[in-house]
């Protein structure tokens, strides 16, 4: 069975939103590298929603909306007029980060790696997996808040980092909607992160591509 890959994200944001950022948007559709981005609008909830998987294994992953999709992924599209190409990758948030990597697993998704390092924000570890070109980055919510909240919640989206090759370009044009570039966690590249100014309603990071 072919490895599961994304086919569509749905994002509870305006398709104008993203189009006065700089991005192409087609009807209510915006394309990343080899992924759909629907833009169902704000009455579909808030963020990230939900998702569909092309040849996955089962679709109960800890409480993600999934879907099944069958669809071939959409033509290869150039860059974005506001500089960026592509998903580098989707953030879950896991109360419980070996019960989600175990659902993700069982749904055919092959684990990559486990990081045992902690995050800028205080995420004592996260979990990688590749779904295409897309890296799925699952990460264990800090344990000040699971304490306050429980273990027992599903996982659940959080945001995306976006392929912005010539970040330093893409953040001028964005101007004081983004914030400075930075070093990213990953060694050899840099980040920036749209600020709320921006108007989507889930968190957005660019960044560069991997170094060579």
């Amino acid at each position: 069975m072919p490895a599961p890959t994304i086919d569509e994200l749905t994002v509870a944001d305006e398709p104008a939103a993203w189009a006065e950022l700089g991005f192409a948007v087609e009807g209510d559709t915006c394309v990343l590298g080899e992924v759909r981005v629907r833009l169902a609008g704000t009455d579909a909830g808030k963020g990230l929603c939900a998702w569909s998987l092309r040849d996955l294994a089962a679709t109960e992953l800890d409480g993600l909306p999934t879907g099944r999709s069958e669809r071939q992924p959409p033509p290869a599209a150039p860059a974005h007029p506001n500089g960026v190409a592509a998903i580098d990758h989707v953030v879950v948030i896991a109360p419980e980060l070996e019960r989600t990597v175990a659902a993700v697993e069982a749904a055919g998704i092959e684990l990559r790696r486990i990081r045992e390092e902690p995050t800028p924000a205080g995420a004592p570890r996260q979990a990688f997996f590749r779904l295409g070109a897309p890296i799925l980055e699952v990460v264990q919510e800090p344990g000040d808040v699971v304490e306050r909240a429980g273990r027992d919640r599903p996982a659940f989206f959080w945001g995306l980092a976006l392929t912005a090759p010539d970040l330093e370009a893409t953040v001028a044009g964005l101007g004081d909607r983004v914030s400075e570039v930075r070093a990213a966690v990953q060694p050899g590249r840099r980040i920036a992160t749209l600020r709320r100014s921006a108007g989507l309603s889930v968190p957005v990071a660019l960044i560069t591509p991997p170094p060579k």
